[in-house]
């Protein structure tokens, strides 16, 4: 192995990632954490678990197959716990894991610097839109 590709690796036994090479698997991941479903169900998740009915009124809009199924994908990439009871009737809770919260705290922070940046955002889009159309 050339020293440039050894040089990623930890201890030698994990793969360089690079986001931005095209066939990289880490952008694979970061489109789960960051697509729309995703960084909301993160969002909810770092205050406390969920139960599916809870996440789908915290996580509004969202319709329930695209709520599996981005609850599926986070719990496939180790960001999730589900934990189903057998009860009547039957009771799942989500719930992040330790990869999961790290994940979560990331998103989170650029959720909330959203909120507080939007204005800018929108007066930009205006002075934008303004200068081409006038």
């Amino acid at each position: 192995m050339r020293a440039d590709q050894q040089a990623g690796r930890p201890g030698g036994s994990a793969p360089a990632m690079k986001v931005k090479a095209p066939l990289c698997p880490s952008r694979g991941v970061l489109e789960h954490v960051t697509s729309r479903w995703g960084v909301l169900v993160l969002a909810a998740l770092v205050e406390r678990p969920h139960r599916f009915s809870e996440l789908r009124r915290e996580v509004g809009g969202v319709s329930e197959k695209m709520l599996a199924q981005t609850l599926r994908t986070l719990e496939r990439d180790g960001f999730l716990h589900r934990d189903a009871r057998p009860v009547i009737p039957p009771r799942v809770d989500y719930s992040l894991t330790s990869l999961g919260r790290e994940a979560a705290e990331q998103v989170w922070a650029l959720a909330r610097w959203t909120e507080r940046r939007t204005p800018d955002v929108q007066a930009a889009r205006a002075a934008y839109d303004e200068a081409r159309n006038p």
